[in-house]
């Protein structure tokens, strides 16, 4: 990997997600060769992921340069890789272009979609982890419209224009708000030819509760926001089987559509060397201890999503979210030099700051520690605390402006078709 032999201690972090950035700004300007892998040279804003999707932004407004998120960071390394192994007997890591030795691992490598082994569901729905597949989502959804144009075939039709989301957690209904509004504000004047009134957003729920990881104020007021946006919520209802056309659920009820989005659950991104049952957890998470050290194993840590503290109050571990992984990157960095100074290290105590979800224009719902509200307010610190977290001041003029044209003329300049996708129906 052409790393340089160092004096210092060598600390390579895998994942430049919220987790692994944080990290790395803890430890700049410190005593220790920090070596950073990704196999992508962005970080991405997951959060906003939804908007490149519908065509509310454009990829490069929610992604950042790692190397230039670090340029300024003496004895920092960032190598575009693969990482395929980790050897916690000869501390090295095994990636795609090499291998490395470490004084301390950090794994950061975040999560993935959990399709929970359904094969058909894999294989033909769509997912929304990252830049890509939210491109290639932007695309499809697109796309269908075309064809919808196109075809005399009534039920082929209402198939192109009827989208099913699976999962009602904050990405999930997100989408749904987005496609609403789209389906209300944009396709009618898009595509005058076409009744775009017959277009559908489903959002299916395998729990009797929509953002179920939110107060009951703040799940019964964005279904009521989503409702009157027309979206059909079903609860209660497990998806079974997608195979590219039809969606089966555990009940009777079926859904013909084009374009299915997997959004009902993740689990961790573990790494080979560290997957087995010893250091993983139900949900593919490594387990860790209060200082985020990977059980029996002195130095290797986990951060972020793919690591699992089991406390009295989390007993399945930390939320998967961006909270929990800045939280834990930044203490992480503190407790290294700690460990490099012979000083004991300090607990990770999760500072709960809150939940929060946007339905739509004007409609949101914040559920704060002391503090629960909804509406036009909740839909301001929404978009005020999203600018707050992305990083670089262009990402964040750039994201601010599309959002006052948007919110000004009611339009997503985005929904282009950059580069077609076409789906490949897998039986």
């Amino acid at each position: 990997m052409n790393i340089p032999k160092s004096s210092f201690p060598r600390i390579i972090i895998i994942g430049g997600g919220f987790a692994g950035i944080a990290l790395a700004k803890k430890l700049s300007k410190q005593e220790v060769q920090v070596v950073l892998l990704d196999k992508h040279n962005y970080h991405t804003f997951q959060p906003l992921l939804y908007q490149v999707s519908t065509g509310g932004l454009e990829p490069d407004s929610i992604a950042y340069p790692i190397r230039k998120v670090l340029k300024d960071f003496p004895n920092f390394f960032f190598r575009l890789a693969n990482v395929k192994e980790i050897n916690t007997e000869k501390n090295k890591v095994i990636t795609n272009i090499g291998e490395l030795k470490f004084d301390y691992l950090v794994v950061a490598s975040g999560s993935k979609t959990n399709f929970f082994g359904n094969a058909s569901i894999k294989a033909n729905s769509m997912e929304m982890k990252t830049v890509p597949q939210s491109l290639n989502l932007r695309s499809l959804i697109l796309e269908n419209f075309e064809e919808a144009l196109l075809t005399t075939d009534l039920h082929e039709r209402n198939a192109l224009m009827n989208f099913v989301i699976v999962g009602a957690g904050p990405t999930g209904v997100e989408l749904a708000g987005a496609l609403a509004e789209i389906k209300k504000g944009i396709l009618p004047k898009d595509y005058p030819d076409l009744d775009t009134r017959l277009a559908q957003i489903n959002l299916v729920q395998s729990g009797d509760k929509i953002l179920k990881e939110m107060s009951d104020k703040a799940s019964k007021k964005a279904e009521d926001f989503l409702e009157k946006l027309g979206v059909q919520i079903w609860k209660n209802v497990r998806v079974t089987g997608y195979d590219g056309k039809i969606v089966t659920t555990n009940s009777d009820l079926t859904f013909e559509t084009a374009t299915m989005v997997w959004a009902a659950g993740v689990k961790g991104a573990a790494i080979k060397g560290l997957d087995s049952g010893q250091f993983v957890s139900r949900g593919n998470r490594i387990l860790v201890n209060q200082f985020n050290q990977v059980k029996g194993v002195d130095n290797i840590f986990a951060i972020g999503d793919v690591a699992q503290m089991e406390t009295e109050d989390l007993p399945c571990g930390h939320p998967m979210m961006a909270q929990p992984a800045i939280q834990q990157g930044k203490l992480l960095g503190d407790n290294l030099l700690r460990l490099l100074d012979k000083k004991p290290m300090k607990p990770f105590v999760y500072k709960d700051k809150g939940t929060m979800a946007t339905v739509g224009r004007n409609k949101a719902v914040v559920d704060l520690p002391n503090f629960k509200f909804q509406g036009v307010f909740a839909w301001f610190v929404w978009m005020f605390v999203h600018l707050f977290f992305l990083i670089g001041f262009r990402n964040k003029m750039v994201v601010f402006v599309n959002w006052v044209y948007n919110y000004i003329r009611f339009d997503r300049e985005a929904r282009l078709i950059i580069r077609p996708y076409k789906k490949k129906l897998k039986s």
